[in-house]
This record gives C-alpha cells, structure tokens and sequence, in this order.
C-alpha cells in the first residue's frame, strides 16, 4: 500500500543566523534519540562548527553534482532520498533556487516530490523569502530578496515553528563571527543586519505566525462546530448604516481597538436582502476611506434581519466588541420594535456592545421623498380613465342593471380599477375605487338611484370591493417604484463598474475619474478644487482661495460658487460640476465619484513622495555602501597614528632620537591618509548632492599610481607598477582618481590568488 502524504515542518526565522538550522538539527537528534529514522537531505554548515558538529553525528544522503557552464555544484539528490525512503529528511533552505539543469527550479518544489513519496520533510525559511512580503522586505532593507517561495507552501505546512532572537542578540553573533566570514562582518552589520531593519523583519515574521495560528484557531473552531467567542484576539466590529452618524462611531471604535496592543478594527454594513435598503453610497464610501485611513478593513454583508446579520457576523470573525449607534428612531417607534440595539444586545452573548450615542439621536431616519414611480404621462393616462372610464362604463351596464347581479357589477367595476391602477398608479385607482363605490351604489344596489343599501350583504360587498382595489392599487405602485428603484440601482451599479474597470486597466485614475462622471451626467465641466489657506466664511465664491487640482471638460468653475452643482469631500477639498442641475438620485452617484476622487488624489501625491523618496533613498544605499567599503581603510590609518602616539606619551620605554622620528613619521603619514580619505568623502557626498566641485587639470599618470600604491598599506607588495614616462597626461581630479585607483587595486588584491600579484 502506498504511503501517505509525508508531514511538513518549516522552521521560521526574521533573518539569517536565528537559529534556524541548528533547531532543526536539533530536532533531527531528538527524534533519533527516539529510535526515529533521520537522514540529512541537505544541509549547509556556513562555515560554523556546531552546525557542522551536529550535521557530523547524523546519516548524510550525497547529493547530485550538476554541471553549469563548466563549474561543478552539488544539489539536493532527490532520487536518493526517496529511495533511501527514511522517516524524516532534513532539508535546509527551503526558498533555495537550483542549479540551472536541475530536475526543479526551486527547493521546495523537491520537497513537494519527497513529501509525495510518504517522508516527512523538516525544512527552514526566513520570513524576507516569503512571496507576499518580497517588495516589503525590499523597502525595509533596500536589498531585493531573488530567492523566494509562495506564501501557500509555508501555510499548508503541517506545523510552523518561529525561531526568534532580539536584534541586540543577533548582532553580538554577527560581531563574534558566528554568522559571517570576519571580513564581511563590518558591512552586515552596517547595512542588512540594522537594529531598525532586525526589529522591522522580526515584527514581519511574528505577525505573519499569528496570521498562521489565527487559521489555526478559524480551522478548529469550524471543524468543531464552536461557535461561541474565543478572546484569543481582540476583535472591534463597528456597524455602519450609511447615516451621518458613522465617522462617529468609527473613530469610537478605533479608539477602542487601539486601547490594545494588535486589535483589529472592522467595520460591516448590513445590505437588505432584496438590494434596495437606501443607504447613502457616497457616504458609505467615505466611511469606508476612513476606515481603511484608521487600519481597518470595511465589509459589506446581505441579510433579512439585520441584528441577526451583524452578530453572525461579528461571531465569523471572532469579534469581541461590537460598536452600535444609540438607535435614531423616535419614542413612538420603540412601542412597535426595540430596534437594532436592544435586540443585538440582547442576542450579543460573549460579545460585548456598545451603545454610542451621536447627534442623530432620536430624530428618526432620514428619508429621501421617493421620485414618482410612474411617468407623468401614464398618470394623466390613469387620471383620464378613472374620470371618464368609471361613468362611461356605468352608462353601459345601466341599461342592463335589471338583468345584471351586484356581483357581476363589482368585477366589471373592479377590473376597471386594476387597468386605472396599471396605467397611473395608486391615486388615480383609488379615486376610481371610491367613485366606483358610490355608483355602485347607486345605481346597482337597491333600493336603485338612491345611495342607500337595504341589504347588509350588498354593503359588505361594497366594502369588500373598495377594500381590494386599494390594496391592488397600492400594490401596483408599489411594484413599479421597486421596479423604478431597481433601476436606478442597477444603472448607477453600472456607472461605478464601468469607472472601476477605467481605473484598473490602467488610466490615469484622477483624470478618468473626471472625465467618466462629465460624460455619464452630460456635463461641461468637472472640477476638483482644493482650498488655498484657512477656511473663511465667505470664500465660497473667491477664487483666489481655491486653486485647480484636476479638471475635465471647458469652462472649469475657478470656485464652488460658480458652479451648478459641487459636493463637499472634506473641509480643503470640493468637486464642483458645471452644465445642468442634479436630482437628488444622481447627487448620490456624484458623491460616491467624489469620494473616490479624494482617494485618487491621495495616491497620486504618495506615488509622487515615494518617486522622489526613492533618489534620496538610493542616496541614503550608497552612502552607508560607501561607507562600509573605506571603513577598513579609515580604521587602518587611525589605529597606526593613535598606536604611535600612544608610544610616544609611555613613560615605560625610553624611545631613542631614531625611534621617535620614526613613530612621528608614522603617525604624520597615518594622518595624512586619514585626511584624505575624509576628505574624498566629503566629496562623495557633495557628489551625491550635486555640488561637487570638480578639480580639473592634466595630471601624470606616473605621479599619480605610486601614490595610490603607497595608500595601500601591507596590500601595497603585491602591486606591482609600471607606467611608462611616455604616456600622456590625462584631464582628471587627482584626488579622486587616486582614490579610484585605490579602491580598484584594493578590491583587485583581495580577491586574486594567494601568493601572487
């Protein structure tokens, strides 16, 4: 029978030199002294003795040698450790990219196969070869991560281990030589392995876990069936209905999320099943920008009834607290329903809900008039046949009123209401009803021509008849609103798809912003305006406050006062349309684009800062570079001047006349290196800046490389010179084409042979 799937276990570190590899060797060793079958798939000492201590006392699989472009490298044997089938293979490095002619490109995709064939697999990784957080890494250290593996590997693996040290801590190792070759200690130190950039990378790496564990929890929980709260995390859920009152309640409970350390604050809106709830999307829309300006996250949920809704909600996601406006209805509308608020309260269970009061307090909900479902056509239609239809149809059925039933005559009569209430509506109808009514009466009920009913029987059917056909009529007018609303919905949904789609294909979002809402409303113009100074109570129509941010269209309005219609973004920001004026439907569209006008803006300028960051950035990259290189050369010079004034100031040795020349020699010649040195960078940096001023003038080539060579130090007897007298002078700064020479030659010395020039 075939094995199952083997188990993956992935050591997680901030950085290199954690610990990574040496706790899964040794794991390895514990589960051997369990009588367990280890094998060493692959693993890298570095260089460090208890590493290659521990890699020593265990079973080591040979790798395969691969040949690329004539240089052999050794690589994980695949084939040997699925044959050699061992319980658990320990494979280091798990983001490693392969040697080009390799049966995978990447490691992990080998430990796919070994984890295929039944092994289990112990693995390491560090957080900055992470897909997901490549350019994060990138931005916090300045150097690009090559090696990476997908997010979705490390999640599936069966268990996630993180290996942590305080940057202090892994600094120490680095400076004591435990990670790095000595000579490259100096730049780690200086550039990658920063306490900012150890502290950032480390918080990388523990939220990540906890994202890790957080599924974890979500995956238990549902397999269990718990479905009660689990404080594991404070979880802030604000409820949002599209009032004025929600910036309130957001920035409540942000403080509220904020009040512990790695709260998550989300904020949901309840949408009614059948789509038309009526809530404000402008102002939804701008509640969701502040949410996300706070650190959280906006959902949008469906439901029947809302506090059911919210709280199964808030029990999805593990809430804590739930955040609700006091309820905005009036004292009357209590006695029939107890509202949102009380009836989540009392159904909260294990989360706790607040109860915030705000300015909208008991004013009841604000309700737009709704439009007229019906054109103004069809209810002058349904008019003129509920005047007119009603009496001719009674002159016809008169002359028959002796053969003709009441009943028959309540049908005839209320089919005709059905057709006034399809052609204009519940008025026109129940006009028709009640005319309907008293000539029934008063022609077809005896006693006739009299508006008296003899029998009580031909009274109720009377009222029946009135009764259905206002509850026709009603709902007949109530289908053709819904219809209209419907609509209306759909086509706006189709305005702001539409502007998505513009945004995300790739145009310039401010500009298509604009120019999307000037041709959806036929307007002539389209302007975002942003305010110059302090708000003042009469610079709605000065233009010198105001100044043109983004316009689309002729004639842009220079104020909101010039313009037809503008809708408020924030206090410094207003979009102002020229051309017709607006219904209060469309109004409602116009500030859903202005908000995300406001949004694109914003970017606009954080992508222009981060463009003219990155220079200074790049600057910043070169500097510590630069630094990082002459620091040999710096300390060198500086800690022979300090030896031999040091010699000098003892009391312990009586120097000789010739001593003493010697060692100021030494130090006068330590000194002047020094100051060159500090002095060509100085230049570097007014080079970085731009305001270097260069030295130019024929210098001697001959002149110039036995300086560079002397500048050397104990390197200077593996350089030999020979520049002909016969070359001519070149057009140069001597300075700094010393200092080019010297770091060419340096660089040169370091890494030729041993033993030769």
């Amino acid at each position: 029978m075939d094995r199952a799937r083997g188990r993956l276990r992935v050591y997680l570190g901030a950085a290199p030199g954690v610990g990574k590899t040496f706790a899964m060797l040794d794991e390895g060793h514990r589960r051997l002294a369990r009588g367990t079958d280890v094998v060493v798939g692959l693993v890298e000492a570095h260089g460090r003795p208890r590493t290659a201590e521990l890699i020593g006392g265990m079973e080591v699989v040979p790798r395969r040698t691969v040949v690329h472009r004539g240089t052999a490298f050794t690589e994980l044997d695949v084939d040997a450790v699925i044959a050699r089938a061992p319980r658990i293979a320990l494979i280091d490095e798990l983001a490693h990219t392969n040697v080009p002619g390799s049966r995978n490109a990447k490691r992990w995709q080998d430990v796919e196969e070994i984890l295929d064939a039944g092994i289990d697999v112990v693995s390491t990784v560090n957080i900055q070869h992470l897909e997901s957080l490549n350019d994060v890494v990138r931005q916090i250290t300045g150097v690009p991560q090559r090696e990476t593996v997908p997010d979705e590997v490390v999640r599936r693996a069966d268990a996630v281990q993180l290996v942590d040290m305080p940057p202090d801590g892994l600094r120490r190792r680095m400076a004591h030589g435990n990670i790095y070759a000595p000579e490259k200690v100096d730049a780690a130190l200086s550039n990658y392995f920063r306490v900012g950039n150890l502290t950032a990378l480390r918080e990388l790496a523990l939220l990540w876990v906890a994202g890790k564990v957080d599924d974890q929890l979500d995956q238990y929980r549902a397999e269990h069936g718990i479905e009660g709260t689990w404080e594991a995390r404070e979880r802030v859920v604000v409820a949002l209905t599209g009032g004025p009152e929600g910036d309130t309640l957001i920035r409540r409970a942000a403080r509220i999320a904020a009040r512990t350390k790695g709260a998550d604050l989300l904020a949901v809106h309840v949408t009614l099943s059948d789509g038309l709830g009526g809530a404000d999307p402008a102002r939804l829309a701008r509640q969701r920008a502040l949410v996300e300006s706070l650190g959280g996250t906006y959902h949008q949920v469906v439901g029947e009834n809302v506090p059911r809704a919210l709280l199964d909600f808030a029990g999805g996601v593990n809430a804590t607290q739930l955040v609700l406006g006091a309820s905005r209805r009036g004292r009357f509308a209590h006695l029939f329903s107890r509202g949102v608020g009380l009836t989540a309260t009392a159904l909260s269970g294990a989360i706790d809900v607040h109860m915030i009061p705000h300015a909208e307090v008991g004013k009841g909900a604000r309700r737009v008039r709704p439009k007229a479902a019906l054109t103004r056509t069809r209810r002058l239609a349904g008019w003129a046949m509920a005047l007119l239809g009603i009496p001719v149809l009674t002159a016809a059925l008169v002359p028959f009123r002796a053969d003709l039933t009441l009943p028959s005559g309540i049908l005839l009569f209320l089919l005709m209401v059905v057709g006034v209430a399809l052609a204009g509506g519940m008025w026109p109808a129940v006009t028709a009803a009640v005319a309907g009514f008293l000539l029934l009466n008063y022609f077809f009920t005896p006693p006739f021509d009299r508006l008296t009913v003899s029998d009580p029987h031909n009274l109720l059917a009377l009222s029946v008849y009135v009764l259905v056909a206002v509850m026709v009529s009603a709902v007949v007018d109530l289908a053709a609103r819904r219809t209209r609303e419907a609509a209306r919905a759909g086509a706006d949904a189709e305005v702001l798809s539409t502007l998505a789609g513009h945004v995300l294909r790739g145009e310039s979002a401010l500009p298509s912003l604009l120019a999307r809402l000037r041709e959806t409303f036929a307007l002539t113009s389209v302007t975002l305006l942003e305010r110059v100074g302090e708000p003042a109570p009469d610079d709605q129509s000065d233009p010198e406050a105001w100044r043109i941010v983004a316009t689309a269209g002729a004639t842009p309005c220079t104020c909101p006062g010039t313009a037809d219609a503008d809708v408020v973004i924030d206090e410094r920001l207003v979009l102002a349309v020229r051309g017709r004026l607006l219904e209060a439907s469309d109004r409602r569209v116009l500030e859903a684009f202005a908000a995300e006008a406001a949004v694109a803006l914003r970017q606009e300028r954080l992508r222009r800062e981060a463009d003219l960051a990155g220079p200074l950035a790049e600057t910043d990259r070169m500097r510590t570079a630069l630094l990082a290189a002459v620091s040999h050369d710096l300390r060198t010079p500086l800690a022979s001047a300090r030896l031999a004034v040091e010699s000098l100031r003892g009391t312990e040795i009586e120097w000789s006349a010739q001593d003493r020349e010697e060692l100021l020699a030494t130090a006068d010649e330590s000194l002047l290196k020094l100051d060159r040195l500090v002095a060509n960078l100085l230049d570097m940096s007014r080079l970085q800046a731009g305001v270097l001023g260069l030295t130019l003038q024929p210098v001697a080539l001959e002149e110039v490389i036995p300086r560079s060579i002397d500048d050397l130090g104990p390197l200077r007897d593996r350089v030999e010179g020979d520049v002909s007298v016969d070359l001519p002078e070149v057009v140069a700064d001597s300075a700094l084409l010393e200092r080019i020479l010297v770091n060419v030659m340096s660089n040169a010395v370091r890494y030729s042979p041993a033993g030769k020039k």
